[in-house]
């Protein structure tokens, strides 16, 4: 899995993030920053890429966070990692945002069964629960949905975390529901590449890479960016 050299950048959510991936060895830069991703992130992928002195042509492939997330904010990774892809020719590898946020908390609290949650405004919420797996990288478990909190399936066992932004926005409802099966609690987790990188690696050795065009974002709510239609 390490012999590899990948960037991976993530602007789904108020965080703005991009990492480096080298045979093994993350680097990143991140940055709390709402509505200042298309500032920052040509700024920290250049800054990743001097340090490490290596030219973008010199990569394996890059990553983005593909949501769900801000649909601004999903836009904004996809249309950078499709520019630079197609400049470059290389392969992109779509990893989500909530298994993000799910290997962020098995890395820091070692966590091994987390629900993932982002605050999906209009009363829902991005919702996702994973597993860890054997090879230490954390394995969705059912789908990714977006749901109301009161819609969001029960699991079994005391032995879970919760972690995202859904939590936060959400917590009247979430932590009543699931009181008996959550430990902890990391409401203030959002993802990061650096575990986007270590996730896309996996992926891109598993054969999960696709041309720059075909790196599309994931909203999960199809309507998103439907336009009303009139009747005349």
């Amino acid at each position: 899995m390490s012999n590899c050299k990948l960037l991976a950048i993530d602007t789904a959510t108020e965080a703005c993030s991009a990492a480096l991936y080298i045979d093994g060895e993350i680097q990143q830069q991140y940055e709390l920053a709402p509505r200042e991703h298309t500032k920052l992130i040509l700024k920290m992928i250049a800054a990743l890429l001097t340090e490490a002195e290596l030219e973008i042509s010199q990569l394996d492939a890059l990553a983005f966070g593909r949501g769900p997330g801000s649909f601004t904010g999903v836009r904004i990774a996809t249309g950078v990692v499709q520019g630079l892809g197609f400049a470059t020719d290389l392969p992109v590898v779509a990893v989500s945002t909530l298994a993000s946020i799910a290997q962020n908390v098995y890395e820091d609290y070692k966590a091994e069964k987390v629900m993932s949650a982002i605050d999906a405004r209009m009363g829902g919420v991005y919702w996702a629960q994973y597993k860890l797996a054997e090879n230490g990288l954390m394995q969705l478990s059912g789908a990714e949905e977006v749901l109301t909190p009161d819609e969001t399936p029960a699991v079994e066992g005391a032995d879970w975390v919760a972690a995202g932004s859904g939590w936060k926005g959400h917590g009247e409802i979430l932590q009543p529901r699931f009181e008996k099966n959550i430990q902890q609690i990391y409401d203030d987790c959002l993802p990061q590449s650096k575990t986007i990188a270590k996730l896309a690696v996996a992926g891109f050795q598993k054969g999960e890479a696709v041309e720059a065009k075909y790196a599309v974002p994931v909203y999960l709510r199809n309507n998103v960016a439907k336009k009303k239609v009139v009747s005349l």
